[in-house]
């Protein structure tokens, strides 16, 4: 994978979203405190004006709903529409076309296991990225490396054909190529490192999501990334009080990092409210091999349980997810327009999910204290199964 491959694999958005940032950065040097107040200005605005549409879907006025949901459908189309990924399977390389099959084979086929597959351009995939800030409300950071990690990090693909959600749950180790940039935001070099560090390179706003999502699209093989939700993580006590609180049971025993105390023990069935769920996904003692492995494992427990909750409560008050946008709006960092959140709303109460459906990567992990060469766990994804998994959840059969 390489991340330094120039202007000609830069998507349309990417290059656009280049220009207004060099347009910002003039106007930070020449007018610092237009410049924040345009920042504050245009992240209200977008707070509000999704906030409105939101009500308006949940209130039931159909023409407003209509018209924002065929805005938002088309958005979403276009941009489904976009290049598809670059993933190339051995036996796509290596084999020898026919001259009739030559002509019929198109561009972006591959063929896996005997079979012909291509990218299914109907699917609409977001990132979600849980940032390791404890603050009540996420806010623009300064420095080369503040804008906080990305510990929990979740590919949501949506199937409007199969009405059905699936979620792809990648290691916060995940080794890929980071993109370094300086305290004034320029491009530094490019480097191996822990997937969820590359966050950190930007502002912790906008920026940082725009590396972000960079970063995993690059692991997933340049699949289509439609949009991006970054909450800190504080906001797991947020939601889950607003839900009334999650039962769970303890999947493993989890103690606090130096002085080892057991705060969870395996087994036990609990309702957790907004405090005990965030240190329920949260905590790991860093001496414990592989704890990141075990926290992801609950954080994917957490997740399932929460929607399930969210859809419960949403099918007795229609009202819940206002509720739920207006109790986050100040921990949320979005780029997914109110036209799109309409459209999304109106069709989500008719697709299923459950815990089959969410998915992680398989690969080697490798402990701190076994590499001589790195002070932090790394976790190498398995190639094969990487290219397995990406035509499982991306890729539809073409029948011939």
């Amino acid at each position: 994978m390489n991340t330094d491959s120039g202007d000609s694999k830069m998507s349309t958005r990417t290059k656009r979203w280049r220009d207004r940032r060099a347009d910002a950065e003039k106007e930070a040097v020449l007018n610092p405190a237009r410049a924040k107040a345009r920042k504050r200005k245009k992240r209200k605005r977008m707070l509000l004006i999704t906030a409105v549409i939101l009500a308006v879907i949940i209130l039931g006025v159909a023409g407003g709903v209509a018209a924002a949901g065929i805005i938002g459908r088309h958005n979403l189309s276009v941009q489904a529409a976009s290049p598809t990924p670059t993933l190339v399977t051995a036996e796509t390389a290596e084999t020898v076309l026919t001259e009739e099959e030559q002509l019929e084979w198109q561009e972006g086929w591959i063929r896996y296991a005997g079979s012909i597959y291509e990218y299914d351009n109907s699917l609409l995939t977001f990132l979600f990225m849980g940032v390791d800030k404890r603050d009540e409300t996420l806010r623009e950071v300064v420095g080369a490396t503040n804008g906080g990690q990305a510990d929990a990090l979740f590919l949501m693909v949506i199937d409007p054909g199969d009405k059905r959600v699936r979620v792809i749950a990648i290691n916060r180790n995940t080794m890929v190529p980071i993109e370094v940039y300086d305290e004034n935001g320029s491009y530094v070099s490019t480097v191996t490192g822990q997937i969820n560090t590359q966050h950190g390179f930007g502002n912790g706003l906008e920026q940082s999501c725009e590396y972000q999502v960079r970063a995993v699209d690059n692991l997933m093989y340049n699949i289509p990334i439609h949009g991006y939700v970054a909450v800190n993580m504080a906001a797991v006590r947020t939601i889950t009080d607003a839900v009334g609180g999650v039962d769970l049971t303890v999947l493993e025993d989890v103690t606090t990092s130096g002085d080892h105390k057991l705060i969870f023990k395996q087994g036990d069935e609990l309702h957790m409210d907004g405090e005990t769920a965030y240190r329920y996904v949260t905590v790991r003692d860093t001496a414990v091999r592989e704890s990141a492995n075990g926290r992801l494992e609950r954080e994917k427990q957490y997740l399932t349980e929460l929607i399930d909750r969210i859809k419960e409560q949403t099918r007795s008050d229609i009202t819940t997810p206002v509720k739920l946008y207006n109790a986050l709006a100040e921990q949320m960092v979005t780029n997914i327009t109110a036209s799109e959140v309409a459209y999304l709303a109106g069709m989500a109460g008719n697709f299923r999910f459950d815990s089959g459906d969410i998915y992680t990567l398989e690969g080697e992990y490798v402990a701190a204290e076994d590499n001589p060469d790195s002070v932090f766990d790394e976790f190498y994804p398995d190639e094969d199964a990487l290219q397995r998994l990406i035509i499982e959840v991306f890729y539809k059969e073409v029948h011939q």
